[in-house]
């Protein structure tokens, strides 16, 4: 088909397009109503759109817009415009006078164009035409309710299974080329649709989506419980929360997880505690009474009691083996302390507790933070400035870095900046002492 092969509207069609649009109410409206009629040029089916305007009741006009070919790649257009940020389609009416100037897109020629966004939805006047052409004598277009036969033919010459679902009342799934393929492929899944009929049997737009289908014809379930778990399942993924109940429960067991929660009362946060105590003590998740406990309550309360217990003890060792690592780097880099010719003295701290009493009696973050794990790692060490005269009033916190030599805090109480005395002292006096006594443990070591 080419644009030279388009043919006028012919009388009996426009007559025909003229009663159906005098039953529109109120017909004087400005809007552009659509229709479309089948044709046979040069032996290929083909669909012409059509547009109709009126102005006041008085003025009526009738134009060919667009033209599908059931066999052709492209539509022609003419006089019409897509807008594609949602404004639909608009038609220009300055040959019929219907408006006073020329719209850029209007000047009656007709020009190819992607068939998938110049067709606008229209009421077919002459479905019969469909018949006479023997390639679609069993098509069962009769029965077709869809948006345009010709996207339905076209798939028909394909897939000719398509005919049996439009007889079967499945006419929402004719257009389905997953669905159809299926049918083609798998004859166990054709006996099932044919039982399964009644289920899914429903108007255009409500109809289940293709792996809806699948997952019922899997598993054997009702297709009304199949769509609410699939709709729960996506709505659950969203919660990057969950993944660990989704990690227990892949794919369709995530199923059983919803009907054990919903039998159970169960949320989700009192199942991820369960869940999460189970995986610390390493129990076995893989045996059924502990993924679904008879007894929930009971068993969440025994499993995060018995997660409680472990992980005290396991803190208690932990706190154990830091204050012991601790000690020991303290006396390692105990030669870096400072009490000679000065005012002042220079202390390292000897366990964690020593930081979180300085922490709490110079109002700052020196007894938190992970500073102890990082004095234990050897990263940074933490030390005192006090008076010499008074040892055990705190008056300045400093964290000595022992890869590169240099101070990385210095504050007193409060966070505030030292006096110039201590930061002379600091950085003239102590600074050059613990280095020059850091290179000689270094070299020992």
């Amino acid at each position: 088909m080419t644009e030279k092969d388009i043919k006028p509207i012919p009388r009996y069609i426009m007559d025909e397009i003229y009663r159906r649009d005098l039953k529109i109410e109120p017909w004087q409206t400005s809007t552009v109503r659509y229709y479309a009629y089948l044709t046979v040029w040069k032996k290929e089916l083909v669909k012409v759109t059509v547009a109709v305007a009126t102005i006041q009741n008085k003025h009526w006009a009738c134009k060919q817009v667009a033209v599908h070919g059931v066999h052709s790649p492209k539509c022609y257009v003419r006089d019409m415009e897509y807008n594609y940020f949602g404004y639909g389609y608009r038609v220009g009416w300055f040959a019929e006078e219907l408006q006073s100037q020329q719209k850029r897109f209007e000047d009656g020629k007709w020009y190819p164009a992607d068939a998938r966004y110049y067709d606008p939805y229209a009421p077919l006047i002459n479905c019969g035409v469909v018949g006479k052409l023997p390639e679609y004598k069993y098509s069962a277009y009769q029965l077709y309710k869809g948006r345009d036969i010709i996207s339905y033919l076209r798939i028909y010459e394909q897939y000719p299974q398509t005919e049996y679902l439009l007889k079967l009342g499945l006419g929402a799934y004719a257009e389905n080329r997953s669905l159809l393929k299926k049918l083609v492929k798998d004859k166990a899944f054709c006996k099932w649709v044919i039982r399964s009929r009644k289920e899914l049997a429903l108007p255009y737009g409500n109809a289940y989506n293709i792996t809806t289908i699948t997952q019922a014809y899997k598993t054997g379930l009702p297709l009304k419980e199949v769509s609410h778990f699939l709709f729960r399942k996506k709505q659950f993924e969203r919660d990057a929360s969950t993944a660990p109940i989704r990690e227990a429960f892949p794919g369709y067991e995530l199923k059983k997880y919803f009907d054990y929660a919903e039998k159970h009362n169960i949320s989700e946060r009192l199942y991820l505690d369960y869940l999460n105590a189970c995986k610390h003590l390493g129990i076995d998740m893989t045996l059924k009474q502990n993924l679904y406990p008879k007894d929930f309550t009971y068993a969440h309360d025994l499993r995060t009691q018995q997660y409680a217990e472990q992980k005290a003890i396991e803190e208690a060792g932990k706190k154990q083996e830091l204050e012991q690592k601790f000690s020991e780097v303290a006396e390692k880099y105990s030669p870096l302390q400072h009490n000679k010719r000065s005012a002042f003295i220079c202390v390292i701290a000897k366990s964690p507790a020593d930081l979180i009493r300085e922490g709490e009696l110079m109002h700052h973050c020196v007894g938190r933070m992970q500073y102890d794990e990082r004095f234990a790692k050897e990263q940074s060490l933490i030390f005192f400035i006090r008076a010499k005269e008074k040892p055990e009033k705190p008056l300045v916190t400093l964290e000595y870095s022992l890869s590169m030599h240099k101070v990385l805090q210095c504050y007193a109480s409060y966070n505030q900046k030292p006096s110039e005395e201590i930061l002379h002292y600091v950085n003239k006096v102590w600074l050059p002492y613990a280095n020059k006594h850091l290179k000689q443990i270094q070299t020992a070591a």
